[in-house]
């Protein structure tokens, strides 16, 4: 999917796949692409400013962890985070509905070939 689709909603799918629990960054990238049926295949560039700017906003709050020897920054949502996820959730569905009730109906255009 388009990286500009996909603007002003990066927050939302990313405090959306940190609800069930910690993910150091590139599983959040990894969980993104997993849970979209491949379609958010994001790169490190577009997902890291995210996270940084989720933790600046006190969303997320992030913590140095080892695993198999190596460290990550893992990252989880704070309770105001979780707060986020629910209004924005709700914004979203808003949103979507209205976008729905707009099409309802609507043709599609023949494929002109």
């Amino acid at each position: 999917m388009k990286g500009q689709a996909l603007k002003g909603h990066l927050d939302l799918l990313v405090l959306a796949v940190l609800a069930p629990g910690p993910l150091h960054g590139y599983a959040v990238i990894e969980a993104l692409r997993e849970r979209s049926g491949e379609a958010f295949d994001l790169p490190e560039g577009t997902v890291y400013p995210v996270l940084h700017r989720l933790a600046k906003a006190g969303l997320t709050q992030s913590e140095w962890t080892e695993l198999s020897g190596r460290r990550r920054r893992t990252y989880r949502l704070t309770d105001a985070g979780r707060a986020a996820l629910v209004h924005e959730r709700s914004q979203w569905q808003e949103f979507s509905d209205a976008i729905a009730a707009v099409l309802k109906g609507v043709q599609p255009w023949p494929n002109p070939t």
